[in-house]
């Protein structure tokens, strides 16, 4: 039977390959990786602990993370183009890092 090439299956080689760099790739894509995703976390946590002193109310915390969060998606589809596989691992993973910092903040907060 033969497999066609759909966009689902276009989407799972992605993930796949992806996934798969990730955890067998070289040391060096592995270690930027984890960096990249701790340098995320500890950014976003510096921010919602700067912003929380500034503003007292906490809806206005998560507005500046959320604008950075879009923005890094912007960014994302700027360097998609050039094809700099890299650049993309470090952007998602500080990405990922700063999501993850907001969620925990909320979960820390009680909200």
């Amino acid at each position: 039977m033969k497999i066609y090439n759909t966009n689902y299956n276009s989407f799972i080689k992605y993930i796949t390959g992806f996934i798969s760099k990730a955890l067998f790739g070289p040391w060096k894509v592995r270690s930027i990786g984890l960096i990249s995703l701790l340098v995320g976390y500890y950014l976003a946590s510096i921010l919602t602990t700067y912003f929380l002193v500034l503003f007292t109310q906490r809806s206005l915390v998560v507005i500046p993370l959320v604008i950075l969060v879009e923005i890094s998606v912007r960014l994302r589809r700027a360097l998609l183009n050039n094809q700099k596989e890299s650049y993309l691992l470090i952007l998602d993973n500080i990405r990922i890092g700063i999501t993850y910092a907001v969620v925990l903040e909320a979960f820390k907060l009680g909200s």
